[in-house]
């Protein structure tokens, strides 16, 4: 059995805007419906500086200082007294609810409907670049989406995190898969199963697809704003990047308020729904061990793999930041801890 200590590393926001910070934080204590997981690594995430910068504090007003990091592997060291779905040794991985602790630390305290056991062919290592965005690209495509065989899905940045992820996933529910990238990725796409790869440096996505039923967005913006005329009159869009909307403020309950500014604010964005008769949907994925239970099975089954671009240690953790935030990775960059 792994000797537990009183105290932890861990990476720290300790102010909105200001950098990241490396601290020795006590180890946490589990309740009944918990396991403590000691945690091999943790995948990095755009939502890890989307918080730093205080942009998303409006719907996640977290209260700091905080742990950084949003999904992890590792293993089970200790098991709460109402804990029924795994044992001491068990490996495992998950993304923590919101306002929990964060992965990028040697041990964390996690309910055990969060997490499930680690694909038995991959490694701790590469199982850390699953649950974040496996679980956003299936609750995006099959949960809102509701894609189905023979539908057409497209895919905004192909070779990122999110989107090796979703593109696999369409392919297994068995869709036809548009997505973008840049010119050196066309065959990593492709050997993911994207059936048309557009260039983004070279043609603009919304002037050569159509008819689309589903299209998942993750870059928000004018991108966001083009991807409305691809699809078909009842079709659906689905967006983590763009502009949350009144129902989605009172689903989450923040507030009447809140939920009442941000309808004003996506209303471009829903003028734009009503024009071309589709759904727009803003959401924030939702931890889910039984979900990430399906994703083990279908990389158990090969019709999904994640797809890394490189490994660091803890102590190179900001080498990490500055790969992820170059926009230039391809798939994930993890951290081992351990």
């Amino acid at each position: 059995m792994i000797n537990i200590p009183k105290k932890m590393l861990a990476l720290r926001l300790i102010k909105y805007r200001h950098p990241f910070v490396k601290d020795t934080i006590p180890v946490p204590q589990i309740n009944d419906n918990e396991v403590l997981v000691s945690i091999r690594a943790s995948s990095l995430n755009p939502i890890d500086y989307t918080i730093q910068s205080g942009k998303v504090k409006i719907i996640m007003p977290y209260k700091l200082p905080i742990t950084v990091g949003n999904d992890f592997s590792g293993t089970v060291v200790r098991v709460g007294k109402k804990v029924t779905k795994f044992k001491l040794d068990d490996q495992v991985y998950g993304r923590p609810d919101d306002f929990q602790s964060g992965t990028l630390t040697e041990f964390i305290a996690i309910n055990e409907n969060d997490i499930a056991k680690t694909p038995r062919n991959l490694s701790l290592t590469d199982a850390s670049a699953v649950p974040l965005t496996g679980l956003t690209s299936y609750q995006a495509l099959i949960e809102i989406g509701k894609l189905k065989k023979g539908q057409k899905v497209f895919i905004q940045a192909g070779s990122g995190g999110v989107g090796t992820m979703a593109i696999q996933i369409a392919k297994a529910v068995g869709a036809y898969v548009a997505t973008t990238t840049s010119k050196k990725n066309f065959d990593l796409v492709r050997s993911l199963g994207a059936d048309q790869v557009i260039d983004y440096h070279t043609t603009d996505f919304s002037e050569v697809l159509k008819n689309y039923d589903l299209a998942f967005d993750t870059q928000g913006g004018k991108t966001l704003s083009k991807t409305f005329k691809i699809l078909k009159p009842g079709g659906k869009l689905v967006t983590v990047n763009g502009i949350p909307t009144f129902k989605f403020g009172a689903q989450h309950h923040l507030g009447l308020l809140k939920s009442i500014l941000f309808g004003i604010a996506s209303s471009p964005l829903k003028l734009l729904a009503k024009k071309y008769h589709v759904e727009y949907t803003f959401f924030i994925m939702h931890p889910s061990g039984r979900q990430l239970d399906l994703l083990t099975n279908m990389i158990e089954n090969h019709e999904l793999k994640p797809i890394v671009d490189r490994v660091f240690p803890f102590s190179e953790v900001f080498e990490g930041f500055k790969l992820l935030e170059s926009h230039h990775a391809t798939g994930k960059v993890i951290i081992e801890m351990k």
